[in-house]
């Protein structure tokens, strides 16, 4: 089980790195004049864009302010501790 436990830590990880690039994302949106030709900024919006849209469909912008990204951290920080609540509960059945 500490592998299936170390597994899950990875993956958590993981999704907390994702969360920094999207929030990079998210901060550069506020920039309307950045060349998104740049190979730097099209490779966080290649990474970003697809789930941002999976949570544009579900909250519409309100007056020019997209909000769907407050859902989407969400989702990610959930999922988050998810990981790493199912992460230490394996790992203490090991101990």
């Amino acid at each position: 089980m500490e592998i299936a436990s170390q597994l899950l830590a990875v993956l958590a990880r993981t999704l907390e790195i994702y969360s920094l690039v999207l929030l990079v994302r998210v901060l550069l949106s506020w920039f309307p004049n950045l060349d998104w030709s740049n190979p730097l900024l099209s490779t966080v919006s290649s990474i970003t864009d697809p789930y941002l849209n999976a949570f544009r469909g579900l909250i519409p912008p309100l007056g020019g302010l997209d909000l769907s990204a407050i859902l989407a951290f969400l989702a990610l920080q959930l999922a988050q501790n998810l990981l790493l609540g199912a992460g230490d509960t394996l790992g203490g059945y090991g101990a």
